[in-house]
């Protein structure tokens, strides 16, 4: 029986691959507990030996002691022990190997379902260790049954769970339809294992562009942000350090070959590949493509961004249902507004008209940056010299301002203009000595928005 019994243990452990420690580990457990069963009390698990040779062959034993009188079943005569060691003495112990007589009928059930149960304990913990390696990854299974709020899927031994939340609204499944799932988390519970699985996870994009890009998957080029509605859009913000790389160029492949084939597993689901930048301004301008932008204005302490385009590239700045602009805010991870050049210039006008109306003795303290016609460049200029409102620029003059590098005779005059304009004091100049100071001016090229 025993004999048997081991090997038709070894055939199932190589049917289901378990592992042979765990074959020894439920020999072990179940003849411990039949020998209970038996005798009425405990058994040492040191009076049972279950060792494999160099063969492979698993034998069990009985550590028995050599006595005179044996009273206990762990206790064997002299000359019954001499049988198996020849050179055996009283007091030493002898392995008597395991027979079926040693055990009631009774003891011979127990052993069959304490082996069964130990090997369906084995086998799940080996497809639990196995599905646990796919969480964070792609997997594909097949639909096995479609519910109101869930669908099955079989992956080999185990199923998963695709909860409604976890569906794409539009793709629709049927019975046997093959398809690829990310697997979210992996959880063995007193229920059971449970896989949960999900199409609508931004994961699943990660890894199929991981899967697709070689340069990904190598590390060459990084996935710096995915952002997603399901079934709709996706924009992806990709960089990379290698400057002979074009990290979207990458992600589009020879002909779009490779982000056709993203698209075409995501069911037609369009995808925006976007280069990452350190730089916010470029980073929020390239998130936003296509659309055209003239300007944008970052508060850097509420991480709000106003984004100006012109009047006829607002629609397709927003998007539809403002999903364009809903995206790209959480790919920069900033709170973006945009705004059209005519909304700008009445944002501008209403602002500058309250400053007046609200604050007329600290109407000069008008922020550089509110005001439209002041490029960026100049206003680095002007502030790395000290000046951050319209009051400093009063202060300082024609002269103070033509020091300051890149900040000729003509663009010092625009921006005192510009200054006693908006505080209310304008000073009129002659026709004739514009024009003439126009034709001497030195054209320094600071920057001016048009």
């Amino acid at each position: 029986m025993t004999d048997k019994l081991v090997e038709a243990l070894e055939q199932l452990g190589r049917e289901r691959g378990l592992d042979r420690e765990v074959l020894i580990n439920t020999l072990h457990v179940a003849f411990l507990s039949a020998a209970k069963k038996t005798f009425g009390y405990i058994i040492k698990a040191s009076s049972l030996e279950i060792k494999e040779d160099a063969d492979g062959h698993i034998s069990v034993n009985w550590i028995k002691k050599v006595v005179d009188d044996p009273k206990e079943f762990f206790e064997i005569d002299l000359k019954t022990a001499k049988k198996i060691d020849p050179e055996v003495k009283l007091g030493d112990e002898v392995k008597v190997a395991l027979s079926p007589a040693d055990f009631t009928r009774t003891a011979a059930q127990t052993t069959k379902q304490i082996v069964i149960q130990r090997i369906k304990e084995a086998e799940r913990d080996n497809i639990y260790k196995e599905i646990k390696k796919k969480e964070g990854d792609i997997i594909t299974g097949n639909v096995e049954k479609i519910e109101r709020n869930y669908i099955n899927i079989l992956l080999g031994k185990v199923e998963g769970v695709l909860s409604y939340r976890e569906q794409v609204k539009n793709e629709k499944y049927m019975v046997g339809d093959r398809i690829k799932v990310y697997v979210v988390e992996v959880v063995k519970s007193s229920k059971g294992l449970q896989v949960k699985l999900s199409r609508s996870h931004p994961g699943l994009v990660r890894r199929l562009f991981e899967l697709e890009v070689p340069e990904i998957g190598e590390k060459t080029v990084e996935i710096k942000n995915i952002v997603r509605e399901p079934g709709e859009r996706t924009k992806i913000a990709v960089y990379t350090k290698n400057a002979n790389i074009d990290p979207v160029g990458a992600c589009v492949g020879m002909k779009g070959s490779r982000i056709q084939a993203i698209t075409k597993e995501l069911r037609n689901e369009k995808l925006d590949i976007i280069q990452w930048s350190e730089n916010d301004t470029e980073f929020i301008i390239h998130a936003l493509s296509p659309a055209k932008i003239t300007r944008v204005i970052l508060d850097r302490e509420t991480k709000r961004a106003l984004v100006i385009v012109p009047n006829d590239q607002l629609s397709l700045a927003i998007g539809k249902k403002g999903q364009n602009a809903r995206l790209s805010a959480r790919l920069t991870n900033w709170r973006i507004d945009v705004k059209n050049e005519d909304e700008f210039k009445e944002v501008q006008r209403q602002t500058l008209s309250k400053i007046f109306k609200d604050n007329p003795d600290t109407q000069e303290d008008v922020s550089l940056s509110s005001l439209e016609g002041i490029g960026e460049k100049t206003i680095h200029r002007l502030e790395a010299a000290g000046m951050h409102n319209l009051s400093d620029i009063k202060k300082a003059g024609i002269e103070q301002l033509e020091t300051i590098e890149g900040i000729g005779k003509k663009t010092a005059e625009k921006l005192l203009h510009m200054a006693e304009e908006n505080t209310g004091t304008e000073k009129q100049e002659p026709e004739a000595e514009k024009e003439a100071d126009d034709k001497k001016d030195d054209n320094s090229g600071a920057e001016f928005n048009k």
